[in-house]
């Protein structure tokens, strides 16, 4: 479980398919893991982009 107060409400809706992360729901745990791999989180992506599991920031271009 998590200390975060909205992991609740996070969790609800968080679009991301990869629901066996540790960090699903805890978004500032899930923003600083991406940025460290020079990524962006599920939530940046629309729902055709997320599926792929790319979170790279071309990908992120391409699906715009």
């Amino acid at each position: 479980m998590t200390d975060c107060k909205n992991f609740k409400h996070n969790k609800s809706i968080c679009n991301c398919t990869y629901v066996s992360c540790p960090r699903h729901g805890i978004c500032c745990e899930c923003i600083e893991y991406h940025r460290n791999r020079g990524e962006l989180p599920a939530c940046y992506f629309n729902a055709d982009a997320e599926r792929t599991y790319d979170r790279s920031i071309e990908n992120f271009f391409k699906s715009r």
